[in-house]
């Protein structure tokens, strides 16, 4: 159901109320518009404006005339909303949409330079944080156009129906409101039926902000400087009145006003977001959000300065990475510092806009060329943002670990049995030099971390992180084979035994993630064989990817048996860009061959706890109302396997 209460008075379409009609729709429906002027006007304003200019929208649709007449025709709802809020509606959707646009007349022109009250002095408004979905949609709403958000809005809050919404936004002068429609419904589909509820929330209710001051000692310095300008401004126009007249000069062209202002705001050091050194311990959303400022060059403004300009601009000199899908577009608003200091012979700050971690490393002596390397990061959680690379070295990597982290150590993967060994780390929370993974087909040892969260966040909580080449090391995660009669498992942490007996025989193909922007990467045991003539068992095992943009990819693997712990398992189907071993695709079915100490060859195929049924046809046919399948089977020839599901469906193979 809707958020907001509808409006029930007269319905009427295209009727233009009075002044005072319109004034009681305003008043009672405030809120619900304010929010929707809010959701609709660009991210880029940043928050705070974005505020300011919701609330200006929605006080300047009155009409000015008290008596009714007809405009063009704004679509009703169905007998849902009043004639009176349905015009109202329309007007705040048009004003916030030319807020991302180019003014249609002269009026609009000036509207949008003027100032536009209300206005706040010497504070800040910010809407509450929500949680970590809440975030993740806001990040959503900034990739996607006004007329998107505008029809998300409509859709979702208002309840309009597609076709009232496609006619609001024609007349609003969008010029593809089939296309916001369509990217509307992708939105609202991925969020699982919350969307309604999230867009509800206050991390887009700009009628319940909180507030904190502008910069008091900038205050200062621009109040002198005022004065200042006052002074030479008197001096200069005495001097002029006594010159003769001479040809006016030629004007200076002037470009990008609005935005070359929020980019001065966004370089800006002395406006970096700080949050309190325990602001993680009393929140509900632990992530970059919460992350101190650490390290003993926090202080150090022009070392902050020249971060923020290399990442707005980098020359020819900086080095530039970023990890697959991360843009590197300098930041809309100031970015909250999380580190700046001396590590492994760099000077280093640490970065975070929201959606991005920023690393900016320059060499103390002053030589060589300073680096900037980028990573997204917009749906951390407790264990993705429990860690950034912070230097890498010759002896290792250091890393700069969460506040939150009570313990950390390192292990190594490829020996399960062997205890984690305890790992320093400094009063600022960088870990000493830990190994990074052996590149190329070397694999010897794969060292990872393995961190405890506090138990004032949760309890008895650790968890594996792994450096795969980017700022952001990967989670591991291991979902144990299915239990009998028992509800589908979810992933857990990769640190008990069984889970690090199979991460064990997998962690050498981690090498070839390397670089791609990992976010994840879980070992799901999906099932459990028989081997034919030998009455051992082997585990079936699907490893997922999935990265900060969204996409993930499969390996499926067949793990026997083996000499010894670290034996690499075998890869028999490989998927990218696909849903499968996910949430969103909780079945699979796998096959392969297989060759039994005989020298006999068979078809093993497997499926996920709903298969009921497996057939194979082509060169081998079968049919068994099992989850396993084992027959024989020449060694060569196209199989095609098919698996039925308990609801009826059939489930192809990964191939």
């Amino acid at each position: 159901m809707p958020t907001h209460r509808r409006a029930t008075d007269d319905t009427r379409p295209g009727r233009r109320p009075g002044v005072d009609e319109a004034e009681a729709a305003l008043v009672e429906h405030y809120p619900r518009l304010v929010r929707l002027a809010y959701l609709i006007l660009p991210p880029g304003l940043g928050r705070h404006r974005r505020v300011l200019t919701a609330h200006a929208v929605v006080q300047r649709v009155l009409p000015r005339s008290r008596k009714g007449d007809v405009l063009s025709p704004v679509p009703a709802q169905r007998g849902t909303a009043g004639a009176a809020y349905v015009w109202i509606r329309e007007r705040v959707v048009r004003d916030a949409l030319d807020r991302d646009g180019r003014p249609r007349h002269w009026r609009a022109f000036v509207s949008r330079r003027l100032p536009r009250l209300p206005a706040v002095a010497g504070l800040r408004l910010f809407p509450r944080a929500g949680g970590g979905d809440e975030l993740a949609l806001d990040q959503a709403l900034f990739a996607v156009g006004s007329a998107a958000r505008a029809a998300l809005a409509l859709r979702v809050l208002e309840g309009m129906a597609a076709g009232e919404v496609r006619t609001l936004l024609t007349g609003a002068g969008v010029r593809d409101p089939a296309g916001a429609l369509r990217a509307a419904e992708r939105l609202a589909s991925e969020r699982g039926g919350r969307t309604e509820t999230l867009l509800g929330a206050p991390e887009f209710d700009p009628c319940t902000v909180q507030t904190r001051p502008t910069d008091l000692l900038r205050r200062r310095h621009r109040t002198w400087l005022a004065g200042a300008t006052a002074v030479v401004v008197a001096l200069a126009a005495s001097v002029l009145i006594a010159m003769p007249e001479q040809s006016p000069p030629r004007p200076t062209a002037v470009t990008g006003g609005a935005v070359g202002a929020s980019l001065a705001r966004a370089l800006d050091p002395a406006l970096l977001e700080r949050a309190a050194d325990d602001a993680w311990s009393d929140t509900s959303r632990v992530d970059f959000s919460v992350w101190p400022a650490r390290g003993d060059r926090t202080g150090d403004g022009a070392l902050l300065e020249r971060a923020l300009r290399v990442w707005a601009g980098p020359g020819p000199a900086v080095r530039v990475s970023a990890t697959t899908g991360t843009g590197s577009a300098p930041p809309a608003e100031p970015p909250r510092l999380l580190y700046a200091g001396e590590v492994g012979g760099a000077v280093v700050v640490l970065l975070h806009d929201g959606r991005r971690v920023a690393r900016y490393a320059e060499p103390v002596s002053g030589d060589g060329a300073p680096a900037l390397d980028l990573a997204r990061t917009d749906d951390a959680d407790v264990t993705t943002a429990g860690a950034v690379v912070v230097s890498r070295g010759r002896d290792g990597v250091r890393y700069l670990l969460a506040p939150w982290i009570a313990e950390s150590s390192t292990r190594d993967l490829l020996a399960p049995d062997t205890p984690a060994e305890d790992l320093a780390v400094s009063k600022d929370g960088v870990t000493a030099p830990v190994p990074a993974p052996a590149p190329g087909d070397g694999c010897g040892s794969w060292p990872v971390l393995r961190l405890r969260s506090s138990e004032k966040i949760v309890e008895r909580h650790a968890f594996l992180l792994t450096d795969l080449g980017d700022l952001s090391p990967a989670h591991l995660t291991y979902t144990p084979l299915p239990g009998t009669g028992a509800p589908a498992r979810a992933p857990r942490e990769a640190t008990g035994g069984a889970a690090l007996a199979s991460w064990a025989r997998t962690a050498c193909s981690l090498g070839s993630l390397r670089g791609s922007g990992v976010r994840a990467v879980n070992n799901w045991a999906f099932a459990e064989q028989e081997l034919p003539e030998t009455g051992a068992h082997a585990t079936w095992v699907c490893t997922r990817a999935d990265s900060w943009r969204g996409p993930g990819r499969i390996a499926v693997r067949l793990q026997q048996p083996a000499s010894s712990a670290a034996e690499p398992d075998t890869v028999v189907a490989e998927v990218r860009d696909t849903a499968s071993c996910s949430r969103f695709g909780r079945h699979v079915l796998a096959g392969t061959r297989w060759r039994a100490p005989s020298g006999s060859w068979f078809l093993l195929a497997a499926g996920s706890r709903d298969v009921t049924r497996i057939t194979a046809t082509g060169a081998v046919r079968a049919d068994e109302s099992a989850r396993t399948l084992a027959v024989p089977a020449p060694r060569e020839g196209d199989v095609d396997l098919t698996g039925r599901l308990t609801n009826g469906e059939q489930l192809p193979s990964v191939r």
